[in-house]
C-alpha cells in the first residue's frame, strides 16, 4: 500500500477515536435520562452509545470480510485475501467490543447477562468465535491455496449469520430489545431526539475508525510480506 494510504488511515483512526470519544463523553453527560416504567436500570443505557456502534462497525467488518472471501475463491485476487484477513481481524475486534459491553448492559437491566434463548445474542456471539477461529487459524495454519480457499469459503458462509443476527429481533424477540432507530413500523424512531443525535455521532465515529483501522492492518501485512520477502531473497544469497 502507498505511504499515502497509511497516512490516511492514521488519520482517519485519529478522526474516529476523537469523535469516538466526543460521542461518548456527550452520551455520559449531555444525554437525557430515560423515565418510563419499562426500564429497571434506566442510567445503564448510556453504555449502549459504545455497545450499539460497535455492533455497527462490526457487521461493517464482516461485510469486508465477505468481499475479500469471495474475490479471493473466485478470482484468486491478492488483495481478497487481504480484505479477508483484514475484515477477519476488525470482525473479531469489534466484535468482542460487543460481546464484552452488552453483558454489562445486560447484568443491570435484565439481572442476568446473558439469555441462551435469545436468537440474536448467540448468533452474534457465533459471529464473534467465526472471526476468532478465522484469526487464529491465520496465524497457526501454514499458508498455501488450500488454506486460503477454506478459509475464505468459512469466510462468505459465515457471512449468512450477519442479516440472521439483524433480522433476529424482528423474527425471534425474546429478550434482547428490538429496533429502535429503524423500527420498520412507519414510525421512524422511538429514541428522544437528543439521545439519537449521539448515538448516530458514535455510529459515523465507529465507521471512520473501521475504515481508517482497516487501512492500518492492510499496510502492516503488507509490510510483513515485504519483511517475509527480503528475508527469503537474503536466505537464498546465504
Amino acid at each position: 500500500m502507498h505511504p499515502k494510504y497509511m497516512r490516511l488511515g492514521v488519520i482517519l483512526t485519529l478522526v474516529g477515536l476523537a469523535l469516538a470519544a466526543l460521542a461518548l463523553w456527550l452520551g455520559f453527560t449531555w444525554a437525557p435520562e430515560i423515565k418510563g416504567d419499562d426500564w429497571k436500570a434506566p442510567e445503564a443505557y448510556r453504555i449502549l452509545f459504545f455497545h450499539v456502534p460497535s455492533a455497527w462497525a462490526s457487521f461493517l467488518a464482516f461485510t469486508i470480510l465477505f468481499v475479500g472471501s469471495m474475490a479471493w475463491f473466485l478470482k484468486r485476487r491478492e488483495w481478497g485475501w487481504r480484505l479477508h484477513v483484514v475484515g477477519a481481524e476488525l470482525g473479531l475486534l469489534y466484535g468482542l467490543c460487543v460481546i464484552t459491553s452488552g453483558p454489562i448492559w445486560g447484568a443491570a437491566e435484565w439481572g442476568v447477562p446473558w439469555d441462551l434463548t435469545d436468537v440474536r445474542l448467540n448468533t452474534f456471539a457465533l459471529l464473534t468465535a467465526l472471526a476468532l477461529f478465522l484469526v487464529q487459524g491465520h496465524r497457526t495454519q501454514a499458508q498455501g491455496e488450500d488454506m486460503r480457499d477454506t478459509f475464505a469459503t468459512v469466510g462468505m458462509f459465515g457471512f449468512l449469520l450477519v442479516p440472521l443476527t439483524y433480522m433476529a429481533t424482528r423474527f425471534w424477540q425474546n429478550r434482547h430489545p428490538g429496533p429502535v432507530v429503524a423500527t420498520g413500523e412507519g414510525s421512524g424512531t422511538t429514541l428522544d431526539p437528543a439521545i439519537l443525535q449521539v448515538l448516530l455521532l458514535s455510529a459515523l465515529a465507529f465507521q471512520i475508525l473501521v475504515i481508517g483501522h482497516a487501512m492500518l492492518v492492510w499496510s502492516a501485512a503488507d509490510l510483513e510480506v515485504r519483511l517475509n520477502r527480503a528475508q527469503m531473497e537474503l536466505d537464498a544469497r546465504m
